[in-house]
C-alpha cells in the first residue's frame, strides 16, 4: 500500500489538508479475510476487504447484524490475530500481534459498556489501570480530566458499574479508551445499548470529542441514521464483503449504486444530514 494522502478534505473536519486538498492517511487495510471455523462448516466471516482512513476522519461502516462490520474492528484493535491482508496505521505496518506503542495509539470503544467494565472495580480502578499498564504518571490527574473530558464528574471515580446509569457506563467506556490520548478510535455500536433519548447525546458528546482532541474515528452500526449523523464517508457491508464506499453527501443525495443500500435507505428515511430526526 502506498504511503500517501489518499481521502478528501470534509467540512466538517478541522485537521490541515495538505496542498493538494487531500490529508494524510491514520489506516489503511487491503484484502483483509477473516475466517472462521475449519472444513465444511467454514464461516467466511471477512471477504477481502480494503478501505482507506484519513487523519481526522469519521468512517462508517454500515449493515445488518452477522455481516462481518464488528470482527473487522476486532481485527483492527488486535483482539482478532487470525486473519489474512495487511493493514497499515499511520504508514507503518502491523500484524496481527500489537505492541504497548499501537495500544496507546489505537482504541475499542465496545457495544455493551456493562460488559466491557468489571464489575468489581470502581471508575477509578478502571481508568487507572491503563495508566499504569503504559506507566503514563500523574494518574489522579488523567483519571480527573478525562472524567470531565465525558461529562461526568469525580464523585463517580468510586461507583461500580451497577450504580451507574446506561449513559454513564457507555461515558466510563470512552474514558478508558481515552485515558491513553490515542488518535484513532474504534467505535463497536456505541449506542445500540442505551436508550433512545440517551443515543443523540452520547453521539454529539463523541463528535465534540474528535474535534477537541482531533482523533480519527471508525465507527460500525447497523443504523444508517448513526451512521448519517457521525460519518464522513460510508462503507456498505453485507456478507463479509464491502459493496461500495460513499461519501455522506453521496448517502443523503441518494446516489448509491447498490439496491442493497437503497433498501437501508427506505428503512431509514428518518434521519437528517448531519442530525437525527
Amino acid at each position: 500500500m502506498a504511503h500517501q494522502p489518499v481521502v478528501e478534505t470534509d467540512a466538517g473536519n478541522t485537521d490541515e489538508p495538505d496542498a493538494g486538498g487531500r490529508r494524510p492517511l491514520a489506516l489503511g487495510v487491503t484484502g483483509l479475510t477473516v475466517r472462521f471455523g475449519e472444513g465444511a462448516d467454514q464461516l467466511l466471516a471477512v471477504d477481502d476487504v480494503s478501505f482507506e482512513v484519513a487523519e481526522g476522519e469519521v468512517f462508517g461502516i454500515v449493515g445488518e447484524s452477522g455481516c462481518g462490520k464488528s470482527t473487522i474492528l476486532r481485527v483492527l484493535a488486535g483482539l482478532n490475530r487470525d486473519w489474512h491482508g495487511a493493514i497499515e496505521v499511520g504508514g507503518v505496518q502491523v500484524g496481527p500481534r500489537r505492541d504497548r506503542s499501537f495500544h496507546k495509539k489505537v482504541q475499542m470503544v465496545f457495544q455493551d459498556p456493562y460488559g466491557s467494565l468489571h464489575p468489581r472495580k470502581t471508575v477509578q480502578s478502571c481508568l487507572s489501570e491503563p495508566v499504569k499498564i503504559h506507566r503514563l504518571g500523574r494518574q489522579d490527574e488523567r483519571v480527573l480530566k478525562v472524567l470531565r473530558d465525558v461529562g461526568l464528574d469525580a464523585v463517580h471515580r468510586f461507583r461500580f458499574p451497577h450504580q451507574l446509569s446506561g449513559g454513564q457506563r457507555q461515558r466510563v467506556a470512552m474514558a478508558r479508551a481515552l485515558i491513553l490520548e490515542p488518535q484513532i478510535l474504534l467505535l463497536d455500536e456505541p449506542t445500540s445499548a442505551l436508550d433512545v433519548s440517551v443515543q443523540a447525546e452520547i453521539l454529539n458528546l463523541l463528535s465534540d470529542i474528535r474535534q477537541s482532541a482531533k482523533l480519527t474515528y471508525i465507527i460500525v452500526s447497523h443504523d444508517l441514521g448513526v451512521i448519517a449523523h457521525m460519518c464522513d464517508r460510508i462503507a456498505v457491508m453485507k456478507g463479509g464483503k464491502i459493496l461500495e464506499q460513499l461519501t455522506l453527501d453521496e448517502l443523503v443525495g441518494d446516489r448509491c449504486s447498490h439496491s442493497y443500500t437503497r433498501e437501508l435507505l427506505e428503512s431509514s428515511r428518518g434521519y437528517t444530514k448531519r442530525g437525527l430526526s
